[in-house]
């Protein structure tokens, strides 16, 4: 009954943590009437179709957990799911996954054509970095910080594009190890990384207290990206909201390929247990960051 009670717990925080951010970026994204309507129709379209919103939720536990005035921090949390989505439309494109299901339905190329959907990506991107420097009530040099974090994150060297190209460049490659690293640790791990660094940043944490953060939002991201690689062998379309077994059918470098999917479940249980030990300093703080690892690696889609 207990551990019940407590899942119960979770998802009612979730789904309110959802709402909050949504109602932000709802502010933020220009509505469907404002001219040119049809790249808002599509913005809109692929930004609230449903997602989990576990950037912007890491980034206001984060926050949170570091205490201080975290007034306002939904709104720099809402750069992060302009960036993710802007990701996953042009992920979605023919150029690159050639995915016809995103979120349950349609990808934006499938519902817009691809000339829109290319826009829509690049207006979300353009969005988030207009976002973080019209932040109310945030000093400047703060608001620098967290554009630096987050272009960082997204970016070449390191970063999600970089983590991209390597996916691309990797497909039919033996897998390995060393080139599955490469892949995962930027094209997922770097933004969920800086998830948590964004929101600690905006909270004002000391250099001990950030460090700390970014080791548990390296093994939550890590996690992360092994449990996608299994649910993407195990689980149905329908479940996930995507293409299942694209992984596996564009012989992509996966943790199931590289590593069997009974290890790649235990490794992330070991990257679980690892992102619970690198919060141990702020005590029951960071209740909700240890809860969002665990829905992390026992989710099923």
């Amino acid at each position: 009954m207990m551990a019940k009670t407590q899942q119960s717990s979770l998802q009612e925080y979730l789904a309110d943590e959802v709402k909050i951010v949504d109602r932000a970026l709802d502010e933020w994204v220009p509505a469907e009437t404002v001219a040119p309507e049809s790249i808002h129709r599509a913005m809109r379209y692929s930004l609230f179709a449903g997602g989990k919103r576990i950037r912007p939720i890491l980034a206001i536990a984060a926050a949170r957990t570091i205490g201080g005035d975290t007034t306002g921090i939904e709104n720099a949390a809402c750069a992060l799911e302009l960036i993710h989505t802007y990701s996953l439309i042009h992920d979605d494109l023919p150029a690159l996954d050639n995915d016809d299901l995103r979120r349950g339905r349609p990808t934006c190329h499938k519902v817009f054509g691809e000339a829109l959907a290319v826009l829509a990506g690049d207006s979300l991107l353009t969005l988030a970095f207009e976002v973080l420097s019209r932040l109310p009530g945030v000093a400047a040099e703060r608001r620098i910080r967290l554009v630096e974090e987050l272009s960082r994150a997204a970016g070449t060297v390191g970063g999600m594009i970089a983590g991209q190209v390597h996916d691309i460049e990797g497909e039919r490659q033996t897998p390995t190890a060393l080139l599955l690293e490469s892949i995962h640790r930027a094209k997922t791990g770097a933004l969920l990384r800086a998830s948590v660094r964004m929101g600690a940043i905006y909270a004002g944490a000391s250099a001990a207290e950030l460090a700390a953060l970014s080791q548990y939002g390296e093994h939550a991201g890590l996690a992360f990206q092994i449990v996608d690689d299994v649910l993407d062998v195990e689980e149905s379309s329908e479940a996930l909201g995507k293409t299942a077994g694209k992984d596996q059918a564009q012989q992509k470098i996966t943790f199931p390929a590289v590593y069997g999917l009974e290890r790649s479940r235990q490794m992330a249980e070991d990257e679980r247990e690892a992102a619970h030990a690198a919060l141990s300093v702020f005590g029951d703080r960071a209740a909700r960051l240890r809860q969002i690892a665990d829905f992390i690696v026992k989710r099923k889609a």
